[in-house]
């Protein structure tokens, strides 16, 4: 009986050990795939070093940020590779914090992202997570150890809308993008503050930047993207802070971030995290 026992333990833990082994590599062939499309809607950058004649006539405040965060003949960015470390919360009424470990790839023209996350539900229980912004499409794609599936959303215009502010929100780390040249359209609100529109395809969005007394980005707010609340999805204020600058390749980036959903009961942070890696690619 015992000898029949062990045969059974070691037959269903080589089972466990084949369908975790499956599950990683279809995620992996998921990733690469995601990556493939992005590299392949890539348009070419001009121009592709940053001239500080290209500041005239914006917003006070938005001068005094690229002084802050480039030097005049900066390479513009074309892709970046980032890797983060931080917590997690997944509701909307209850804040427990899950650990998270993620790499994002960005590229800049077209605009795109994918960033993939393995978030530790419960001891021995990954989430692997693509939230992702690739031709214009916007998807997040959800599954226990790349086998059981989650959540899979894409495809609908409040995607698109939701994942380009995310994309737009984070082009702080690659700052560049913001610059009018590559396609933003600044508005003056205050001293320290002002609009930013950009706009890819079919999907326009509009962020509000704040900026810290060194003239670098401390916060951007959107009015309105897509919670999802009950299973539906209601667009709702959110907000993102940046700090921790440090310069990297030239630029004055943010390393550590907090991100949250405006409710009427007050601010609810989901995201908090810092970058552990960062490489950049620039235009040739």
């Amino acid at each position: 009986m015992w000898k029949n026992v062990r045969w059974l333990t070691l037959g269903l833990a080589a089972t466990i050990a084949a369908a975790l082994a499956y599950g990683s590599n279809r995620w992996q062939a998921e990733t690469d795939q995601m990556h493939a499309d992005l590299e392949g809607a890539r348009r070419p950058i001009a121009p592709n070093r940053y001239r500080a004649d290209e500041l005239v006539g914006l917003p006070a405040p938005v001068q005094r940020y690229f002084r802050a965060a480039l030097t005049d003949g900066q390479p513009m960015v074309a892709a970046v590779t980032l890797e983060h470390t931080g917590t997690f919360t997944m509701s909307l009424t209850d804040a427990q914090w899950k650990p998270f470990r993620s790499t994002q790839r960005v590229v800049t023209q077209r605009p795109g992202f994918d960033w993939e996350a393995r978030i530790a539900i419960m001891p021995g229980m990954p989430a692997r997570v693509h939230d992702a912004y690739i031709g214009g499409e916007g998807m997040l794609h959800a599954s226990l150890f790349g086998l059981v599936m989650v959540a899979d959303q894409r495809g609908t215009p409040e995607m698109a809308q939701g994942e380009l502010l995310r994309w737009f929100a984070e082009a702080a780390w690659y700052p560049t993008a913001l610059l009018p040249s590559q396609g933003v359209t600044w508005e003056a609100v205050d001293d320290s503050s002002a609009r930013a529109t950009m706009q890819d395809g079919d999907t326009t969005v509009t962020l509000l930047f704040r900026f810290n007394a060194d003239g670098l980005i401390d916060s951007l707010r959107a009015e309105a993207r897509g919670a999802l609340i009950d299973g539906v999805s209601v667009p709702t204020p959110w907000e993102g802070r940046w700090s921790r600058y440090e310069l990297r390749d030239g630029m004055r980036v943010p390393i550590a971030g907090e991100v949250a959903w405006m409710l009427p009961a007050g601010p609810w942070p989901y995201w908090r995290g810092r970058i552990t890696s960062i490489a950049y690619a620039f235009a040739p």
